[in-house]
C-alpha cells in the first residue's frame, strides 16, 4: 500500500516513514503542500496530512485533494482544537490524528479508512496488524557480574541488589535480550515506551545516564554514535565503542 506523507519536519517524517515500512507500507514522503498536491496525481492508496506546512495551510490541501480525488485523507497534526478537526473533516478529510499519536493507532485508523473506502489494507505479506510486542524472555539472565531477572525483576550487580524505576529495569531488560548487539533509538522508545512519540526527545538519554550511574560503570551500556545503544561488559568493548 503505498501512502503519500506530507509533513515538513523531518524528525517526525524520519521515524515515521521507517515505522510505517516496518509494517509493509511504502510511504512516499514530501516537505510542501504544492509538492503534495503535485505527487497526488501519482494516486496514492492513502494521504497522510499535516495542516501545519510552510507554503500553505493544510486545510487548503485537503480541499484541492478532495475537489479532485477521493483518496482516503487522514490529517495527522500537532493542532487539537475541536474546530481544526471539525472543519478538515467538513473539507473532506477521512479521519483525523492529534499527535503525539502511537504507530499502532495510525495504522488502525488507516485499516479502518481503507475498509470505508472499499479498499483494503494490504502489505506485501498480508492483511496489516497491529504490532504485537514479543514476551519477555523469562528467567535470569547474567553477563559477568550482572544478574538480569525478568522474572521477578530484579537486578543484581556483585552479587548486590540494583535498585531501578520500572521504566529503567524495562530499558535494561530490553538492551539485554540480545547483548552486543546495537538497538536503536526509535526501536528503544518503540518497545519500552509506547511508541506514541515521533520525534527528538531527551527522555531515552536521561534513563541512560541514570542506568549508567546505578550500574557504576559507563561502560556497560555503550553508545553506538547516531543509531543508539548496546549492552557490554565493561572491559570487552573494541576501541571504537564508547560509553558516549
Amino acid at each position: 500500500m503505498r501512502l503519500l506523507l506530507i509533513e515538513d519536519d523531518d524528525r517526525i517524517a524520519g521515524p515515521l516513514t521507517e515505522g510505517l515500512g516496518r509494517y509493509g507500507f511504502t510511504v512516499d514522503h514530501v516537505r510542501t503542500g504544492a509538492a503534495g498536491l503535485a505527487d497526488a496525481e501519482a494516486a496514492p492508496d492513502l494521504v497522510l496530512l499535516d495542516l501545519g506546512l510552510p507554503d500553505m495551510d493544510g486545510l487548503d490541501v485537503c480541499r484541492s485533494l478532495r475537489a479532485r480525488s477521493a483518496v482516503p485523507i487522514i490529517m495527522i497534526t500537532a493542532r487539537g482544537e475541536e474546530a481544526d478537526r471539525v472543519v478538515g473533516l467538513e473539507l473532506g478529510a477521512d479521519d483525523y490524528l492529534a499527535k503525539p499519536f502511537g504507530v499502532r493507532e495510525l495504522i488502525a485508523r488507516i485499516r479502518a479508512v481503507t475498509r470505508r473506502a472499499g479498499a483494503p489494507a494490504y502489505d506485501p505479506t498480508g492483511p496489516v496488524e497491529a504490532p504485537e510486542m514479543p514476551p519477555p524472555t523469562s528467567g535470569a539472565q547474567t553477563w559477568g557480574p550482572l544478574t538480569v531477572n525478568r522474572r521477578t525483576r530484579e537486578v543484581h550487580l556483585d552479587g548486590r541488589p540494583v535498585a531501578l524505576t520500572p521504566r529503567e529495569f524495562d530499558l535494561l531488560a530490553h538492551l539485554a535480550e540480545d547483548p552486543g548487539t546495537v538497538c536503536s533509538r526509535q526501536q528503544i522508545m518503540d518497545t519500552v515506551w509506547d511508541p506514541h512519540f515521533f520525534g527528538p526527545t531527551k527522555t531515552l538519554d536521561a534513563h541512560i545516564a541514570a542506568l549508567r550511574r546505578k550500574l557504576g560503570d559507563p561502560g556497560w551500556i555503550t553508545t553506538a554514535r547516531g543509531v543508539g545503544f548496546r549492552l557490554t561488559v565493561p572491559g570487552d568493548r573494541t576501541a571504537s565503542e564508547a560509553a558516549g
